[in-house]
């Protein structure tokens, strides 16, 4: 009997990573399109910004932060879907003479650094979100948005990002499937 539950439980862990795996590529493509519009949008409330001012000498107090809060979330949001293709900065220049043992052994290193990083930073981002919706904190300028709007991001941001370097370190961790 313990054998059998052994051999359900070494098929059922990878079918369970197989199936977090294609939740979070959903989630990732998802992101990359709303990131894409909210760049799309900073680069429109920019322009304007720079018409009105030059040409009408209208002051815009707003689009700044508006553009920042776009572009943080953009940033944030999207670190997990180039996370996935393994686009972030990396020296490729050492992996191509490392054996193929010491390069996956190298590579779980930095996966596992990379976790402990951003799940700390998670973690902080939480608690600066707490903090920033229980105390009710606005940005200093007159527009005054609250500033729950881009740590809920940064939050969100991070937590995928972890999930996502989690999800590619359980295989060269546990020998489950083959690691991108």
């Amino acid at each position: 009997m313990t054998q059998r539950l052994d051999i359900i439980e070494t098929k059922a862990a990878p079918a369970l990573l197989d199936i977090a795996e294609r939740i979070l590529s959903t989630i990732n493509q998802l992101v990359v399109r709303l990131s894409s519009v909210a760049l799309v949008i900073a680069g429109f409330v920019l322009t304007y910004s720079v018409i009105v001012r030059y040409f009408l000498k209208i002051s815009t107090d707003w689009q700044d932060e508006m553009s920042v809060f776009l572009i943080i979330g953009a940033v944030f949001m999207s670190a997990a879907a180039i996370q996935a293709g393994r686009g972030h900065v990396a020296i490729e220049a050492i992996t191509g003479l490392l054996p193929p043992r010491v390069n996956m052994l190298r590579q779980i290193l930095v996966d596992a650094a990379s976790l402990v990083f951003c799940a700390f930073f998670a973690w902080k981002s939480w608690l600066l979100l707490a903090e920033a919706w229980e105390e009710g904190f606005h940005s200093g300028s007159t527009w005054a948005p609250p500033l729950w709007i881009p740590y809920v991001l940064m939050t969100a941001g991070m937590m995928l990002l972890s999930l996502q370097i989690l999800l590619q370190l359980i295989p060269g961790l546990t020998g489950w499937g083959h690691r991108r």
